[in-house]
């Protein structure tokens, strides 16, 4: 019995400007939407773009010229998220799976797709593994295991398989 739209699941998947997001963006569509035609999924893809305020917090204190600053890392960042955008379109594109959501969500890449996923109502997040240590996930956190801790549905995190030498 065929699925009307309506009645479609959603599936979230995050995208960012790594690897490891466009291996899982590829996997998913590989073994969720290609070759079927009627997808059980209505597909919703979401960049976290930081706000330039963050990443210039990040970078050291507030100094008297980064007022001056925060429009052109405003901008670049602008730059960024349009890039993730055309290209994980693109990626869909070359799968033949058009019907898509994209969605720029400036903040915390946690935050946001945890929001995401109620916002959209959905059915699975998706995100791609970084396969950072637990000291480096320590330190930097892990958007993976946050959302697989907070994200109300289920989330699956995909790896990327490591390359032998």
């Amino acid at each position: 019995m065929a699925t009307s739209v309506s009645e479609k699941q959603v599936m979230v998947i995050a995208i960012d400007d790594s690897e490891h997001s466009t291996y899982a963006l590829k996997w998913t569509l590989d073994h969720f939407f290609v070759p079927v035609t009627n997808h059980i999924f209505n597909l919703v893809l979401v960049h976290a773009k930081p706000s330039a305020t963050s990443a210039v917090g990040l970078a050291g204190p507030v100094y008297a010229g980064a007022a001056e600053i925060l429009p052109i890392v405003d901008s670049d960042l602008r730059k960024i998220a349009a890039r993730v955008i055309e290209s994980a379109k693109q990626i869909c594109v070359d799968k033949s799976v058009t019907d898509v959501i994209v969605e720029v969500v400036e903040g915390d890449p946690r935050n946001v797709l945890c929001e995401a996923v109620e916002k959209h109502h959905a059915s699975i997040l998706v995100v791609g593994s970084h396969g950072y240590g637990a000291i480096k996930r320590a330190v930097l956190g892990s958007v993976s295991d946050y959302c697989a801790h907070h994200a109300h549905c289920s989330v699956m995190i995909v790896k990327k398989p490591k390359t032998k030498h």
